[in-house]
């Protein structure tokens, strides 16, 4: 088998361009900036119109059998019509079975080609694709399953103490057993939300706590020594990974594990130092930039004791993750977002069967490759462009 082609479908949402402001978080040793909405509705600029595209990537065989993922539409490890062009003149022509092969030589190569790592993801996720529908088996059966489902933890949300509180209780009556904040306040009062979310779910809910790195290191101990007295589970991004000193200080002042590398994630081997080197005890990962690299850094957590930690959906509106999470042994929740604004989006563009938890719990389909039921008609009637 042979790879013919790779192409790039561009699809319309129904979600607006995001736009953002930055307003400066009161009551902080040092300035500290957080995102929120813009004020203005933002028509002078025409964002108020223009909707968010998300990518398909395509990969052909001689056999007639095709690849499909999602790939990174912005941010870091996007991809540009003109990756998709350079990929295309690497590619081509190579056995999509050589899976470590073609990881090798993308890997290797990309200092050479000028592309941020993780840039050639969504490639390996279409590779795994392939090999599955090949062998006629789901993904999960080709890395070997550890598990028929896990659970997913909830990202709570309140624009008051209140509402955070209601919003926890509510997700474990849904059936979820963990919950994870983004609670952006001055550190003391983080610490009372904090306290207010454990008394309202109990001792038997996991909790994690993610400020995306708000804290100086001084407010990171006093919170991180608050969050073991609460039996929080993790304690997500205190700091900025730029802060690797602080970083290596901090997670061997606590006993609560550190997960510090998420703006680092995509690349492979700096995640990997900043786990031998002690800046993390957790490994953040999302499998967008590829699940070969994922299980490498999979391997090397569970060999030095600790687990990967999975971000987001990974791919495909979550069957991506949903098989590498029953197939990771040291790993323990699948990332969900309220109101499932993932899964609306994957539907209204075609794909019939995103992950959604029930009871708190997802798992992955049966069917060969990523086993994402597509509806083709609705994929056509939202594609704006094509990269082939």
């Amino acid at each position: 088998m042979k790879i013919t082609n790779v192409r790039l479908t561009v699809l319309e949402t129904d979600q607006p361009v995001r736009q953002f402001e930055l307003i400066k978080l009161a009551g902080q040793q040092r300035e500290r900036w957080l995102h929120a909405p813009p004020s203005s509705t933002g028509a002078e600029s025409g964002s108020a119109t223009r909707r968010q595209h998300e990518f398909v990537l395509h990969v052909d065989t001689d056999e007639g059998i095709t690849g499909h993922c999602t790939a990174i539409s912005e941010g870091v490890a996007s991809l540009t019509r003109h990756d998709v062009e350079q990929l295309r003149g690497l590619v081509v022509g190579e056995d999509p079975l050589y899976r470590e092969h073609l990881y090798q030589k993308l890997h290797q190569g990309t200092r050479w080609l000028y592309r941020v790592p993780g840039w050639f993801g969504s490639f390996d996720n279409c590779l795994w694709d392939i090999a599955g529908k090949a062998a006629d088996m789901p993904v999960w059966a080709l890395l070997g399953r550890v598990r028929d489902s896990l659970p997913a933890y909830l990202n709570i949300r309140g624009a008051t103490i209140e509402e955070a509180v209601d919003d926890a209780r509510a997700a474990v009556g849904e059936g979820f057993i963990a919950t994870k904040d983004h609670f952006y306040h001055p550190f003391r009062e983080n610490i009372e939300w904090l306290t207010a979310i454990r008394e309202a779910v109990g001792p038997a809910i996991e909790l994690m706590h993610d400020p995306v790195a708000v804290y100086t290191y001084d407010e990171a101990v006093t919170v991180g020594k608050a969050l073991e007295g609460l039996g929080y589970r993790w304690f997500e991004e205190p700091l900025t990974e730029q802060f690797h000193n602080k970083l290596v200080q901090l997670a061997a002042e606590l006993t609560i594990p550190i997960m510090a590398n998420e703006t680092l994630m995509y690349d492979v081997e700096i995640s990997a130092q900043w786990l031998i080197s002690g800046a993390t005890d957790l490994i953040r990962y999302n499998a967008r930039t590829g699940v070969t690299a994922g299980l490498k850094l999979a391997h090397l957590a569970e060999l030095h004791g600790t687990n990967v930690e999975f971000n987001g959906n990974g791919g495909l509106w979550g069957l991506v993750h949903a098989h590498l999470l029953c197939s990771v042994q040291n790993t323990s929740f699948y990332e969900y977002f309220p109101g499932g604004w993932h899964d609306e989006v994957g539907k209204s563009l075609g794909m019939m069967n995103p992950v959604i938890p029930e009871r708190g719990r997802i798992s992955p389909p049966d069917a060969p490759g990523w086993g994402a039921e597509w509806d083709w008609d609705l994929f056509k009637k939202r594609t704006v462009e094509v990269w082939d």
